[in-house]
């Protein structure tokens, strides 16, 4: 997201927002997934469900949630209550797969901050471990924009040292104007290496993977950087959480990151983002924007996803527009 009150407007409005105004969307028919495991895969973002929240979602087409544990609307969910949720899911064929842990700050220079935010990241792996999920969705922490001169969304040109994963430049020509961004970016690279890392044994043991997320953050704003510091984990139980529309505007199309990044994709946000329009309209409902969707499936189809499709964000008026719009984006339309 572009800033942290975005994202939790995001989370709140959910599948609400948006008009079906019919852009991109056809008549009502049925649609085959490119992959049969997509059609089985399908879910929304909710707070802690209740029985009601998994009869509404599945007589819409959908076969699981993935659970917001950022603002829990009554407090943080204990392990038994997690469990019981597991239950009342298995028993009407759904599931949780993921817990949204959402943003921390281990790049905070607070180091009770940090302690206080691995703290929490290891009760939202073992809650997803009560849940039956098998990931959370971590973003370990954010640059302010407004304290940094970056490039505009268009001029970015990353390189970086293979060696420890630092910038060597963000634009072409002359980076010194960057030079504090570029500093606060690798501090943030190595802490996100150093704490993140000490969440792999917690991460192990519950059988939960850590899914970094691509958030609009202001780092690791390519695929290549950000691959690279997924594969420097050197574990199996931190990947790539992929949000299909959060580097867009970056001129980066969605399925060229879904190519790099391949087999290092746990999970995936289905957004969408308009370019060249109003800040208030850039996030417009699922496909009446600027991601091909078509081009996206084709990308997930060669890398062999068969993970879940999580719609965050607005997608059509009501839960059986939302499930129709995902089922046109599985089919490959």
């Amino acid at each position: 997201m572009s800033s942290l009150i975005r994202r939790r407007t995001f989370l709140k409005t959910g599948l609400a927002a948006g008009a079906a105004v019919g852009f991109g969307v056809r008549a009502h028919a049925a649609h085959t997934p490119l992959n049969p495991v997509w059609g089985k895969h399908k879910a929304v973002i909710t707070f802690p469900p209740k029985e009601e929240t998994f009869t509404e979602l599945k007589a819409a087409g959908f076969n699981g949630v993935e659970v917001n544990l950022w603002h829990p609307k009554e407090g943080m969910t204990t392990l038994d209550e997690a469990a019981k949720v597991r239950e009342l899911a298995a028993k009407m064929d759904m599931r949780v797969h993921t817990v949204l842990r959402g943003w921390a700050e281990f790049n905070s220079p607070d180091p009770d901050k940090v302690k206080t935010d691995k703290e929490f990241t290891i009760h939202t792996l073992q809650a997803a471990q009560a849940y039956g999920a098998d990931a959370i969705l971590l973003v370990g922490g954010r640059l302010d924009g407004d304290k940094f001169a970056m490039p505009e969304p268009d001029k970015w040109k990353v390189k970086f040292d293979p060696k420890n994963g630092h910038l060597l430049q963000v634009a072409d020509g002359d980076n010194s104007a960057y030079k504090d961004y570029m500093q606060a970016h690798d501090h943030a690279y190595d802490s996100f290496i150093r704490h993140i890392s000490d969440l792999i044994p917690v991460a192990e043991e519950t059988g939960v993977v850590v899914g970094v997320e691509n958030v609009w953050n202001n780092l690791f704003i390519g695929p290549d950087h950000f691959g690279h510091m997924i594969d420097a984990f050197k574990s199996p139980w931190v990947r790539a959480y992929f949000d299909c529309g959060n580097q867009v505007k970056y001129r980066i199309p969605p399925e060229q990151w879904i190519r790099t990044l391949g087999k290092r994709i746990v999970k995936l946000h289905i957004k969408d983002y308009k370019l060249d329009v109003p800040k208030e309209q850039e996030w417009p409902s699922l496909r009446e924007g600027s991601v091909n969707w078509p081009n996206v499936a084709k990308a997930l189809i060669e890398i062999g996803y068969d993970g879940w499709f999580t719609i965050e964000g607005p997608c059509g008026e009501g839960r059986a527009e939302c499930s129709r719009r995902l089922d046109l984006i599985l089919a490959g339309m």
